[in-house]
């Protein structure tokens, strides 16, 4: 069942080819390829979970024993020609913040619909992952997984622009991110969480 999905769901991303400017595709001569995903996102009540197609199943050896993962994904319902050619934006859809290049940005709006979410990992079994949260919608296609390692993954001389200073989200990192928007499960909905609005 899950093989006729994943089939029917195959991406072909276009890198570097799409986004759309002025109406037509931007040239780079880079070539293009294509993306599969490797599985999906399901909602049950209060549980999100990560099923993966059975062929990917042995890649999850050895998961368990971390306690975060990224979760790589695309915004399949997000994907038209318009948002795929904007390069600068307002982020968090707030006008008050300087405009900015999506590269500086976690905006969904740019030219390969790559959204990310660090997520707990709760439970690995067989082939489906179970996490504290994503911002993912239902059946949203998963492109990865990887690990959060922490000697790798974190900094302690970063710094971000002032517009992010006056967030309480970045304040406070030690939380996750569904302790940090209490609110989430409604944005959810609304694909209007934080990958949707930066």
């Amino acid at each position: 069942m899950f093989g006729r999905t994943l089939l029917l769901g195959v991406l072909t991303v276009w890198f570097f080819l799409f986004p759309y400017l002025g109406g037509c595709a931007m040239e780079t001569g880079l070539p293009s390829f294509t993306l599969y995903p490797i599985g999906y996102v399901k909602k049950e009540g209060p549980k999100t979970l990560l099923v993966l197609g059975e062929a990917y199943k042995d890649g999850l050896l050895g998961l368990k024993n971390f306690s975060h993962i990224y979760v790589y994904f695309w915004f399949d319902q997000n994907d038209t020609p318009d948002r795929r050619a904007t390069l600068q934006v307002h982020p968090m859809a707030n006008p008050k913040n300087p405009l900015t290049g999506v590269f500086a940005t976690r905006s969904p709006r740019r030219p390969n619909l790559i959204g990310m979410t660090l997520s707990r990992i709760l439970r690995v079994e067989d082939n489906i992952i179970e996490i504290e949260w994503t911002d993912a919608l239902e059946n949203t296609p998963i492109i990865d997984i990887k690990p959060f390692i922490r000697t790798i993954d974190c900094t302690e001389d970063s710094k971000v622009p002032a517009w992010l200073e006056h967030n309480d989200w970045v304040k406070k990192p030690s939380k996750s991110m569904q302790e940090r928007r209490p609110g989430a499960s409604e944005a959810d909905k609304e694909r209007s969480g934080l990958t949707l609005r930066g």
